[in-house]
């Protein structure tokens, strides 16, 4: 919401694009938005409403759709204080080929555009993008501190950001409640529909019925929105991701998906997923790395993480009580969900995603770039073994100015190793990365 309002008193302001997998509340937040902040709205999907598509399909000068829209809503558009909402705008290209010709010719007026597979779409050949003409911004799931907001945890919440901040203990008996409260999270994930339903029904087995849903929802838009003959590969490589992540070595290996797969067959399939917003990838970086990270990744090798922990779970048909009492499952198993909470949560930050490994057998989960260029390792552990081979030969090879360990110990700052409990991972952005008190 503060990021909408932010561009709606933009004086640089352009006609917004919002990306975001299926089900994760754009459609729901722009109506928010909508009634709050003007006088009246414009709401157009362009899956059920035909007519109107086919109204912008014959004409798309500004003048003329605002026109024809006032026809056929029965109702004045008037230059910033009505908003018009243009969902799944991918159905419609000649919709989102106007987006140009207001940031043109019309930019006084207010318009939003969203869609489920919205990045799918603009990624395809012979589609004229308005390039410089919009504005982006991504809907992620809820993040485990907004998860932490919608389930009266705010004075926990804020201890958690202190503690981060200072790298202070927080007192036992509040990390013993964050870390239930993060396991939870793991079966749940931020999926918004997931969670109101734990809220309102108080119940992690009521509520993860609806990720079923999701899921399935997910492989239907593979099916029905991919290019011909390409939906079986999609739901193949969107099923693979669990065993992938199983694995010890976690990079994405085409052969789990089909016996002799390969980045000619599967290829596309990964750039659909990750395109859609459903999955992202974490790319490798070489032994010795440097500023900008972007530069320095080897595109070929890349670990494959969902966009949603709570659905990984269950994809995985992870039993309950495995997770709430972790002692009673195998580490690299609960390891995978873990990873996958970590890389969503800074992707949620806005935060790009590397993993580093050295010639040898040596990885360091995620390495990140700061704001101001400084180069993080993160390690990950599920437990409170934090014993790390490879996180000290990254250190010795590239030398940071500190380094992040996450797992389930409590916060604290050793050996220029700085310790953040796993609940705390939303606490790491490009900025506090740079705001870090390095004390010996």
């Amino acid at each position: 919401m503060k990021n909408l309002l932010d561009w709606k008193k933009s004086k640089k302001r352009k006609p917004l694009l919002i990306y975001g997998a299926r089900q994760v509340g754009k459609t729901y937040i722009v109506k928010e938005f909508g009634t709050q902040q003007y006088e009246n709205m414009i709401y157009v999907n362009f899956e059920k409403n035909k007519i109107v598509s086919k109204m912008i399909d014959e004409d798309i000068k500004p003048e003329e759709i605002i026109k024809n829209l006032e026809i056929a809503f029965n109702q004045r558009i008037e230059k910033e204080k009505t908003l018009i909402f243009f969902d799944e705008i991918q159905e419609n290209t000649r919709a989102l080929t106007s987006l140009k010709y207001f940031c043109e010719e019309a930019n006084d007026y207010h318009i939003i555009g969203a869609g489920s597979l919205l990045g799918v779409h603009v990624k395809k050949k012979n589609f004229s993008f308005p390039v410089g003409k919009v504005d982006f911004l991504t809907v992620y799931p809820l993040s485990f501190d907004e998860f932490l907001l919608n389930t009266n945890n705010e004075m926990l919440l804020q201890e958690i950001k202190e503690c981060y901040r200072d790298n202070k203990k927080i007192a036992e008996i509040n990390h013993e409640k964050a870390m239930k409260l993060y396991r939870d999270y793991l079966v749940l994930g931020g999926m918004p529909e997931v969670v109101q339903e734990y809220i309102d029904s108080n119940s992690l087995i009521s509520a993860i019925d609806n990720q079923s849903d999701i899921i399935e929802s997910y492989r239907s838009d593979m099916t029905k929105y991919s290019e011909e003959n390409t939906g079986n590969k999609i739901v193949a490589t969107y099923n693979s991701i669990p065993i992938q992540l199983a694995k010890e070595n976690k990079k994405f290996q085409y052969k789990i998906i089909q016996k002799g797969g390969t980045s000619t067959i599967f290829g596309d399939s990964i750039d659909w997923i990750v395109n859609s917003g459903i999955a992202t990838k974490c790319e490798k970086l070489p032994e010795k790395v440097g500023v900008p990270l972007e530069m320095y990744k080897e595109i070929e090798s890349f670990k494959l993480y969902m966009n949603d922990v709570g659905l990984l779970t269950n994809i995985s048909d992870f039993p309950l009580y495995l997770i709430q009492n972790q002692q009673a499952v195998n580490e690299m198993m609960i390891g995978m969900l873990t990873e996958n909470f970590v890389a969503t949560s800074l992707k949620y930050n806005g935060i790009n995603l590397y993993y580093w490994k050295n010639n040898g057998e040596c990885e360091v989960d995620f390495v990140v770039q700061s704001e101001n260029g400084l180069i993080i390792p993160i390690e990950v552990k599920s437990s409170k073994n934090t014993k790390s081979k490879s996180l000290n030969m990254y250190i010795q090879t590239n030398k940071p100015k500190y380094s992040i360990r996450i797992s389930s110990k409590n916060f604290g700052y050793v050996n220029n190793i700085k310790s953040v409990p796993l609940y705390a991972t939303f606490c790491i952005t490009n900025k506090s990365l740079d705001e870090e008190k390095c004390t010996k």
